[in-house]
């Protein structure tokens, strides 16, 4: 993802998704732990979101126990539109 500004993703559909991990210790499996991940996503499918949850799966101890997303597009088509020339008044 980082190939791209984040200009250049939201106007080809990215939004903002923000998602709290809760995962157990991997020492005590009694406690739970958070974290918060964010990154720019296309909704619905959530390709980025699903990539980073199965690589904490194959390489992180610390077993998942639930994930809460909210998503939220920053720029809708409707909001920005091209200018092609400026006028500069005095």
């Amino acid at each position: 993802m980082r190939d791209h500004s984040e200009m250049d993703l939201m106007l080809k559909g990215y939004g903002l998704t923000t998602a709290k991990i809760l995962y157990h210790f991997p020492d005590h499996p009694h406690l739970l732990q958070s974290f918060i991940w964010q990154d720019y996503d296309l909704a619905p499918k959530f390709p980025v979101l699903i990539r980073f949850i199965e690589f904490w799966k194959a390489k992180l101890d610390g077993p998942l126990h639930s994930v809460v997303y909210t998503h939220q597009k920053l720029i809708a088509p409707n909001e920005w539109r091209k200018v092609d020339g400026e006028f500069v008044l005095h």
